[in-house]
This record gives C-alpha cells, sequence and structure tokens, in this order.
C-alpha cells in the first residue's frame, strides 16, 4: 500500500488528486472502520489511517474519512480548545467561551470573522464555508477550492483587511518567501491572528535552501518533496518576528494526553506558529 500511494502522490498532479478523493474517501472510510484510531475533526474511528509521504512514508497518518494528517487534526483541536473560532455570539457568554486562552472576536464591532484560507485543506473547507460567525475566503493559484487566484507575493487585497490568516504548508513552495511573509503581515488586521504551519527539522538551527537545485528528484531528496524550495530550521519564529509578527511556538501535543496523542495520531512535539499583528 505504502509504494501505491507514494506512486500517486508523485505522479497525479494535486488539483486532480483533490478532485478524486472526494470520490475515494467514502469508499476508504467505510472498508477501515474500527476503534484503534479516531479523527477529532469528525469523531469517526478506524482499525488504522493510511500511509502518507512523498518520500518517506509515515504509517498511520492520513484519516479515511477527513483526509487529513497529523497537522492538520493538531490545528483543528488547537482551533476548538484554545480559540473562539468555532464559536458565535450566541454561546460568548457561555462558560466554554470564558476558559479560551485567544478571543478572537471584538464583539463590540463585528460578530463575524473575516478569514483568509490560502491552499485550503478538504477536511477544513466545507466545515470552514458552513460556519455562520465567519466570512470565509479562499486562495491559491492552482487549487480548485480557491475563490480568487492568486499568487501570494501581490495579493489582490486591501491592507488590514483579515481578522484570521490560514496559510499551512504553502511558505516551504514559495522561492521569496520573505515577499510571500510581509503580504501575510500587510493584508492581517493589527490584533488578528495567523497561523502558518511548515514542515520544520527542529534538529536543525536555520534554514537549508539553495536556489541551483531545480531537479524534482534532487529537490525530494534534499528538501523532502519535490516541489519544496527549502527545509526551515528553528530559526523561521525569528523570521516570522523580523517581519513584525509576534509568535507564540505552541508545543501543543504536550498539552494533550499521551493517550489521545496516540489515539488521533499526532506528531508529538509538533510545533504550531500562531502570529499575531
Amino acid at each position: 500500500m505504502k509504494k501505491i500511494f507514494k506512486f500517486i502522490l508523485n505522479t497525479i498532479p494535486r488539483p486532480i488528486l483533490i478532485r478524486l478523493s472526494i470520490v475515494v474517501r467514502p469508499i476508504l472510510a467505510f472498508l477501515l472502520k474500527g476503534n484503534t484510531f479516531t479523527d477529532p475533526i469528525d469523531g469517526k474511528s478506524f482499525r488504522m489511517f493510511l500511509p502518507y509521504g512523498y518520500g518517506n512514508q509515515r504509517n498511520n497518518v492520513l484519516s479515511p474519512s477527513t483526509l487529513s494528517l497529523e497537522r492538520h487534526r493538531l490545528l483543528w483541536l488547537y482551533l476548538q480548545n484554545e480559540t473562539d473560532f468555532f464559536q458565535s455570539e450566541l454561546d460568548e457568554d457561555s462558560p466554554i467561551s470564558k476558559t479560551k486562552r485567544f478571543k478572537l472576536r471584538d464583539t463590540e464591532t463585528s460578530s463575524t470573522l473575516k478569514v483568509l484560507h490560502f491552499a485550503p485543506e478538504q477536511e477544513f473547507y466545507k466545515r470552514f464555508k458552513k460556519q455562520t460567525n465567519i466570512d470565509y475566503t479562499t486562495t491559491d493559484l492552482l487549487s480548485p477550492l480557491a475563490d480568487v487566484k492568486a499568487d501570494i507575493c501581490n495579493l489582490p487585497f486591501e491592507d488590514n483587511t483579515y481578522d484570521i490568516i490560514f496559510c499551512n504548508h504553502v511558505l516551504e513552495h514559495i522561492p521569496d518567501d520573505t515577499k510571500a511573509m510581509q503580504e501575510l503581515y500587510r493584508v492581517l488586521k493589527p490584533g488578528g491572528m495567523g497561523i502558518f504551519q511548515i514542515p520544520q527539522d527542529l534538529n536543525r538551527a536555520t534554514t537549508f535552501s539553495d536556489d541551483t537545485i531545480v531537479d524534482q528528484k534532487e529537490r525530494a531528496k534534499i528538501f523532502g518533496q519535490y516541489d519544496h524550495v527549502r527545509v526551515y530550521g528553528k530559526d523561521y519564529f525569528d523570521k516570522l518576528r523580523s517581519i513584525g509578527f509576534k509568535v507564540v511556538e505552541e508545543n501543543y501535543t504536550h498539552k494533550i494526553s499521551p493517550e489521545l496523542v496516540e489515539k488521533y495520531c499526532l506528531a508529538k512535539g509538533e510545533i504550531i506558529p500562531v502570529c499575531f499583528k
């Protein structure tokens, strides 16, 4: 199965994969039903998760029902447990709301959050679209799920437009990631929150990039994926700070019990970069 998934990931263009997965998901979810692992996004349980990886395949990481990976499930839990992202003004005074660390909505000016989502993930797309407490816009150059086709280095949005920006596993694809970060900062409202997850080697102090590496096989070997242009190190957070962001390095699996980390198939020690303007 690993070889099959690796071949599919490395040969079929991502926009086509997105369309095909809509048909395949229900079949996989039915065939793999069980009780070993649970996807916290939809609450469904399976006897196994699927392998995933463009190079080295990781076992039990891809949820059959939502197609979420470790990082998606971790982000979902963070938004659900630590922010009021999923809450409407109707439950703002509830005891649960008062325990949230980050209040994203300014109820005196608006009950609706303006959200910009780059390269929207399928596991989030329909769920976020249905939320009545957010004004949700998706953007990407190629994704069929994008409302606005746009270059992240030259965004067609006004300054200080969005309360929340999700830009996850995008920056490692962008040659000029400094310009991309500047654009993210520009369109985020003062006080707004951005979450900019990336594949990161926490054993590496500094980010490695080499513009002379253009062969896809060499990129896959060195950067981990054929369309990546760098490997981020620990200095990623400081680079975001140099743009102007206030960055919280959220090691969120440390706040989840080891039993649930295993049950949800999370990557222990993965850090969520939570950025504020």
